[in-house]
């Protein structure tokens, strides 16, 4: 039987909001089977930050070298947060390098079983028929946000269409409103290059047999319903995948905290734009002064505005004069880079996914301020959920929820429900994101035992190794990447569970209804990064 060193090799360039999410997945994979090997693959620079949680010390890692130069990106640009604007799409284009060392890698660790990748990387589904091997990709975000981006992408131009709202051609019981989608949609044209990447990122995802999604079935059946029509894969929701905490004991934690605990309950209201987001110089200073005339305690997770260099600093004139003065002296602000804590009560973001199921997980409603990608239209949905105000009044906003309002109040009554489905999504037994990533890894054990039956066989999804119950192998290759480049698809439907007459779930036993071919051509295909910083007074693609 092949040993733990029959890992699968990939390179990833990674949004860096993706790679707590694989990280925690390749974890979960792990422990779900005894004896299960995860190998994570993806370039030096990323996998050299990685600070594995304890339930992943069987997780092993694998690096590919990667040349930023070679691409004419800078030094060292291993993810989106290391590029500018302009440099987004040659660095999409760079990941499609990656694919002949993947294969190479991949060539050499016996018959894979299936892999799974990020959405970035789905070009990983021509190797994985190759290799006679099933393919799953991994959905960081959320299923609602994702096939509505996969749509509006899909059926351009939008320049065309003059009416504020319009459904959307896929869904049309999905309403949008002109202002809900990025500019540089709106305004892209066929012949965009920018469109004929993303076309290409769609075709490659709908050539993968499942899809594994951060989200819960009980939040979002109907975008889940949604991703599975659009992609035509069967959907497995096993979310959330929350990063593991990590303990702090840094002088600048250490001050953080003793400043919130010197705050009542609920009464600071936490800002940050994600991990390599940022609002222009403008909006910055307008958030500053709305966050002023709140007066409402804060704690702003501060970066450089947009096109400006974290390394060159920050500059005083990005904020209004003497903000950050008058702000310690009333102690009701404090500047800094990043923070989590029970005393938030409310948090405003960029609506990126993470960030929403954290602000959830903890019962911390929201104020939206989405700024590209498929942030608008998860903003629209939690939106709609209740736990959720626009940002067009700064000061009234932060008013409304941190304030002793009904509204307010409304909003965390809702947010403390969704945080309990959140939290119940993986209690065994009968939890449903426990159950559908136990239906999920079955469904592989099944495949790699209908269509792999000898042993010391090799099952790939993702980097992550997995036993076969009869004593062969399987070899399950996390595919951490900034974008996906995918290969020539076939349908893999595993369906897990069905709402019976009575609205119970019931479980029945996945199985791969469409054998994978072997052999398989194709170019390689990028997906969009989901981590684009873009707003509407942005330079898009």
């Amino acid at each position: 039987m092949p040993g733990p060193q029959a890992a699968a090799r990939g390179q990833s360039l990674l949004a860096h909001g993706h790679v707590p999410a694989f990280l925690r997945l390749a974890a979960l994979l792990s422990v779900g089977r005894p004896g299960l090997d995860v190998t994570l693959v993806s370039t030096p620079r990323i996998l050299g930050s990685l600070s594995l949680p304890p339930d992943a010390s069987r997780l092993r890692l694998h690096a590919i070298p990667f040349s930023p130069a070679d691409h004419g990106l800078p030094p060292g640009a291993h993810t989106l947060a290391d590029v500018q604007l302009h440099q987004f799409v040659p660095f999409f284009l760079a990941s499609e390098a990656l694919r002949p060392a993947f294969e190479e890698f991949v060539s050499g660790i016996g018959s894979p079983v299936c892999i799974v990748a990020d959405a970035f990387l789905a070009w990983t589904a021509d190797v994985a028929r190759a290799r006679g091997a099933s393919h799953a990709v991994f959905f960081p975000g959320g299923a609602f946000g994702n096939a509505v981006l996969f749509s509006v992408r899909e059926h351009l131009p939008h320049a065309r269409t003059a009416a504020d709202e319009f459904p959307l051609p896929d869904f049309p019981d999905v309403v949008l409103h002109r202002t809900q989608i990025p500019w540089y949609i709106l305004t892209a044209t066929e012949a965009n290059p920018y469109t004929a990447f993303f076309r290409r990122v769609i075709a490659s995802c709908r050539k993968t047999d499942a899809l594994l999604v951060n989200t819960v079935q009980e939040l979002e059946p109907y975008g889940l319903d949604m991703l599975r029509r659009s992609l035509c894969a069967q959907t497995w929701p096993i979310g959330p995948v929350l990063a593991a905490p990590t303990p702090s004991g840094s002088r600048d934690d250490t001050s953080i905290i003793q400043w919130l605990d010197a705050h009542p309950p609920r009464s600071v209201l936490y800002i940050s734009f994600g991990s390599q987001n940022s609002v222009n110089a403008d909006q910055m200073r307008e958030l500053a002064q709305g966050l002023e005339a709140s007066g409402r305690p804060f704690l702003w997770a501060l970066r450089p505005p947009l096109g400006f260099d974290a390394k060159d600093g920050f500059k005083p004139e990005w904020l209004p004069a003497g903000f950050e003065e008058r702000a310690a002296r009333a102690s009701t602000g404090l500047l800094v880079r990043i923070l989590a804590h029970p005393s938030t009560g409310a948090f405003l973001s960029h609506c990126g996914w993470n960030s929403i199921l954290e602000s959830l997980s903890h019962g911390v409603p929201l104020i939206g301020w989405p700024l590209g990608a498929e942030q608008f239209f998860n903003a629209k949905l939690v939106v709609e959920w209740g736990v959720c105000v626009e940002k067009e009044k700064v000061a009234e906003a932060v008013r409304t929820l941190i304030g002793e309002t009904a509204t307010g109040e409304e909003m965390r009554k809702k947010a403390a429900a969704i945080a309990g489905t959140l939290a119940a999504a993986w209690e065994a037994p009968g939890g449903s994101a426990a159950e559908s990533l136990e239906a999920f890894m079955v469904s592989v054990e099944t495949f790699s035992s209908l269509e792999h039956p000898r042993k010391g066989s090799s099952a790939l999804v993702g980097d992550i190794h997995f036993p076969l119950r009869d004593g062969g192998f399987q070899t399950v290759y996390t595919f951490l990447g900034l974008h996906t480049i995918s290969t020539r698809r076939s349908r893999c439907e595993l369906p897990h569970s069905y709402q019976n007459q009575r609205g119970k779930r019931e479980r029945k036993n996945p199985t791969f209804v469409a054998k994978l071919q072997s052999g398989g051509g194709g170019g390689g295909e990028i997906s969009e990064s989901k981590a684009m910083a873009k707003g509407r007074d942005h330079d898009g693609p």
